[in-house]
């Protein structure tokens, strides 16, 4: 084997390591949470966020990794864009990981952003697209 094959093959095997790291890397990164309420999911934080219409506004169900967030002491405000026509809403505690805004009209098409405050002061901000 000469000195020309011997690197080719030292980089083959250097090229198929960083592609097998790379497809190991991608199998253990954090995907985008199904939605469980039938509604449109965000993350941020760490957390994932599930925007749910309600007949007489939204709730939001806060995740942290598969296990229900307690929502106890957070705040917010919504705001939701239906066209041209704008609503908004304080999101407030409603037990367990739910967040509740009534008040607010969630359409088809409209864009929320939500304004949440927890406990330790700390602001998230989320983006929803509504389908």
């Amino acid at each position: 084997m000469n000195i020309k094959s011997k690197s080719l093959s030292y980089l083959v095997a250097a090229v198929l390591t960083s592609i097998s790291t790379l497809a190991t890397t991608q199998a253990f990164a954090h995907g985008a949470a199904k939605p469980m309420h039938g509604g449109v999911v965000q993350s941020a934080s760490d957390l994932s966020f599930e925007l749910v219409a309600t007949s007489d506004g939204a709730t939001i169900y806060v995740v942290d990794h598969d296990d229900a967030f307690d929502t106890a002491g957070t705040r917010g405000k919504l705001t939701a864009l239906n066209g041209a026509e704008k609503s908004e809403a304080e999101l407030k505690p409603a037990g367990g990981n739910k967040l509740e805004a009534k008040g607010v009209k969630l359409d088809k098409g409209a864009k929320v952003v939500a304004v949440l405050t927890t406990p330790d002061k700390k602001t998230i901000t989320l983006r929803f697209a509504l389908k």
